[in-house]
């Protein structure tokens, strides 16, 4: 059985091509550090990435990224410096005003990583999700939204809900915390989800669990998710298509099976080869070489050529741009897009 055939999902070629959900276009974001004479730090820049009716878009990378300061603006926490966020073809830059940034939040609601910080100690699991109805769907009455939350918790394996409904997020065990999340979310009926790494604090033996479920999701209630983690393993388990992010850039995107089965980028194999493989021989290696990714005032060049071996003198001059390296998969690298690799001294240009 291929990879593919193993993930809880449907058809994904045909994903990439249905109508979209959400686009980013030229997505960018800078804060300013040290006062007036300071510095800028490049969390995300010209950032472009669509999601499709129905699709399970993994964003992957190590922490520092950008990949949760690109969740916070697409759920409109942060406002990006330039660029635009287009929901449904329209834009979020025009959305304004209490009531219509609320309505949006709960099209696209996010659920995080620490899912206790998520939920008010003091009040009960009813509580907390009643009480997001009241905001994100005001037209429900009181019977109304408790028929509702009760459904989104047995859509998230929580069981029975009433009894779920009674607790208290200190007396539910992290996993069950994390199941509450995906249901509050679920229950603004949204379009996409935005979950920024959802299962790293969960033990590894309940990770399956909540994988599933927001494959079940997808299928059974039609929602796309932006799935955010550090886990290639479990992007590759969940995701249709797989983004790659290093330093507030995209390095790499396409087909799930395409960029682990063929990663371009230097960054990606670099990734792929600190996964864990129980078949091959006990090694001490350090696949790791070369200084962490700078962004702040990082000027132009590729952001990875303090790590790669492949770098010659054209990555410390011009910054890659994403180009085709298949259909459908294109990766940001001026050594290995297009053709194949030249022979380079390794730390040339660095």
């Amino acid at each position: 059985m291929t990879e593919a055939e193993k993930r809880p999902q449907d058809g994904a070629s045909n994903l990439v091509r249905a109508d979209p959900v959400l686009e980013a276009r030229g997505l960018t974001r800078h804060f300013r550090i040290g006062g007036l004479r300071g510095h800028t730090l490049h969390a995300v820049d010209d950032l472009d990435m669509v999601i499709a009716e129905r699709e399970i878009v993994a964003l992957v990378g190590e922490s520092g990224s950008g990949k949760s300061t690109v969740a916070r603006l697409l759920a409109m926490v942060y406002r990006p410096t330039s660029g635009e966020i287009l929901f449904r073809g329209r834009p979020v830059s025009s959305i304004r005003g209490r009531r219509r940034v609320l309505a949006y939040r709960g099209q696209v609601p996010m659920v995080f990583q620490d899912p206790f910080s998520s939920l008010n100690p003091a009040h009960t699991i009813g509580y907390a999700l009643v009480r997001g109805l009241k905001l994100h769907r005001p037209e429900l009455d009181r019977r109304q939204r408790q028929a509702e939350a009760e459904r989104v918790l047995a859509v998230a394996g929580l069981v029975p809900p009433a009894f779920i409904m009674s607790k208290y997020p200190y007396e539910l065990s992290g996993g069950q915390r994390q199941r509450v999340g995906f249901a509050a979310a679920l229950s603004y009926r949204p379009k996409l989800i935005l979950a920024d790494e959802p299962v790293s604090m969960l033990d590894v033996s309940i990770r399956i669990g909540l994988l599933n479920v927001m494959a079940r999701l997808r299928e059974e209630e039609k929602v796309s998710l932006l799935y955010i983690t550090h886990d290639i393993a479990s992007a590759r388990y969940l995701s249709d298509r797989i983004l790659v992010m290093y330093a507030g850039h995209l390095v790499e995107q396409g087909p799930t099976d395409d960029v682990l089965h063929n990663p371009v980028h230097p960054y990606t194999r670099l990734l792929l080869s600190a996964v864990p493989d129980p078949r091959a021989e006990m090694s001490v290696t350090s696949a790791d070489v070369g200084e962490p990714p700078r962004v702040i005032d990082p000027g132009e060049g590729c952001r990875f050529r303090w790590r790669c071996p492949l770098a010659t003198d054209v990555c410390a001059e011009v910054t890659p741009r994403l180009r085709s390296a298949s259909p459908d998969h294109e990766a940001a690298c001026h050594v290995t897009v297009p053709g194949s690799v030249p022979r380079v001294v390794a730390g040339t240009g660095r």
